[in-house]
C-alpha cells in the first residue's frame, strides 16, 4: 500500500524565513505561487522580461523577478513549472551555476531529472511535488479549503531533511488536504507519460477517431456519429471519475452494461496490450524522450503537421458545426482557459483557508 501523508504529518517550520522562486506562470505555476502566498510564505515567480504573465502575476500581489541568475542566487527553495523541453536550457544557463548552496530544487514532473536531461549538483536537495489534477483545479479547490491530491518524491536528500520540506511545500499549496502520495521519479515519470500516450490522450482519441471514421464509413450521418463516439464521452467519463467503473456501469442502461463487458474485450485486444507493452519500454528505455526532445530541438515538424492534419479532418469541423449549438459548451474555452482562469483564481484570496 502507499504511504500517504496529511495535514498532520507536515509543517511550515520547515519553509519559515526561506525565499521561494517559482520559474513559470501557466496552468500549476500560478496555483502554486498563489497558494503558497496566501499560506503565509515566502513566494517570487521569475518570468522573462515583457512576458504576458508579468501583469497577471502583479495582480494577484506577487513579487515578480525577471532576472533569472538573480531569483537562482536568492532562492532557498525553487520550483521549475516551465514546458519539459525548456528546463534543461533554464538549468545549464541560469540555475547550475547560480543556485546557493544546500537549496532545494523542485519539479511537478520528474521528466528532466529521470532521464538525466538535468544532473543536478550533489548539495542540493531534489524532489518531486506533482499535484493530481490542472492548475485551476489546486488553485479553486486551495480556496474552498480543500486541496487537490499530490506525488512527493526525494531524488537526493543532501540536507537530510528534504522529505520535511517537501511536506512543507505540499502543504502550502493544499496538497496534505487531499493527501500526498509518495513515489519516485521514475514511477511518476514513467506512469504519467505511459497514461498520457496508451490511455487519455492517445488511447483516448484514437478510439474516438476510428469509432466516428467507422460508422461515416457505413454511412451513418457524421453529425449522428459525432454524438455517439465524441460528444457522450464526457457523460462516461464523468460517471468513471465520480465512482469508478461500478458506478458508471450502475448508472448506464442494462444493454449498454452488457456491450461493455461483451464487446470491450474485442476492441482492446491481446495485441492492443502487446502494444501498450512496446509503449511502456519505449518510454522506461528513453527512447520517447529522446524522440520529442529531437522533435522539439528540429522545431516540432510532425507535431506540426498531426496538428494540422487532425485540425482539418471531418470530425473536428463536425464537431464545430455542432458545438455552436450548444452555447454552454463554449468553442474557445481551452484556448483561453490559461489567461481567463488564473485571473479569476486571482480574485477573492480572502476564500482561500489556510
Amino acid at each position: 500500500m502507499a504511504t500517504v501523508y496529511y495535514d498532520k504529518d507536515a509543517s511550515f517550520e520547515p519553509l519559515k524565513g526561506k525565499k521561494i522562486v517559482i520559474f513559470g506562470f501557466g496552468s500549476q505555476g500560478h496555483a502554486h505561487a498563489l497558494n503558497l502566498k496566501d499560506s503565509g510564505l515566502d513566494v517570487s515567480v521569475c518570468l522573462k522580461p515583457g512576458s504576458a504573465a508579468i501583469a497577471r502575476a502583479n495582480a494577484g500581489g506577487l513579487n515578480v523577478i525577471t532576472d533569472p541568475d538573480l531569483a537562482a542566487k536568492n532562492a532557498d527553495v525553487v520550483m521549475i513549472v516551465i514546458p519539459d523541453e525548456n528546463q534543461k536550457k533554464l538549468w545549464d544557463d541560469h540555475l547550475s551555476k547560480n543556485l546557493k548552496q544546500g537549496a532545494a530544487l523542485f519539479f511537478a514532473h520528474g521528466f528532466n531529472i529521470h532521464f538525466k536531461r538535468i544532473v543536478p549538483r550533489p548539495d542540493l536537495d531534489v524532489l518531486l511535488i506533482a499535484p493530481k489534477g490542472p492548475g485551476h483545479l489546486v488553485r479553486s479547490q486551495y480556496q474552498q479549503g480543500f486541496g487537490v491530491p499530490c506525488l512527493i518524491a526525494v531524488e537526493q536528500n543532501a540536507s537530510g531533511k528534504a522529505k520535511d520540506i517537501g511536506l512543507s511545500y505540499a502543504k502550502g499549496i493544499g496538497g496534505t488536504r487531499g493527501g500526498v502520495i509518495e513515489t519516485t521519479f521514475k514511477e511518476e515519470t514513467e506512469t504519467d507519460l505511459f497514461g498520457e500516450q496508451a490511455v487519455l490522450c492517445g488511447g483516448v482519441s484514437a478510439l474516438i477517431k476510428a469509432g466516428f471514421e467507422t460508422l461515416v464509413k457505413a454511412g451513418y450521418q457524421p453529425e449522428v456519429a459525432y454524438f455517439e463516439c465524441l460528444h457522450e464521452v464526457k457523460l462516461i467519463v464523468d460517471l468513471i471519475f465520480n465512482g469508478g467503473l461500478a458506478n458508471m456501469r450502475y448508472s448506464i442502461s442494462d444493454t449498454a452494461e452488457y456491450g461493455d463487458y461483451s464487446r470491450g474485450p474485442r476492441i482492446i485486444t491481446d495485441t492492443t496490450k502487446a502494444e501498450m507493452e512496446k509503449i511502456l519500454k519505449e518510454i522506461q528505455t528513453g527512447v520517447f524522450a529522446k524522440e520529442y526532445i529531437q522533435e522539439c530541438e528540429s522545431g516540432k515538424p510532425n507535431m506540426g503537421r498531426l496538428r494540422k492534419e487532425d485540425a482539418e479532418s471531418q470530425l473536428e469541423k463536425v464537431g464545430s458545426n455542432l458545438r455552436s449549438m450548444m452555447p454552454w459548451l463554449g468553442e474557445s474555452v481551452l484556448k483561453k482557459e490559461s489567461a481567463q482562469t488564473i485571473q479569476q483564481t486571482i480574485q477573492k484570496p480572502e476564500l482561500a483557508k489556510k
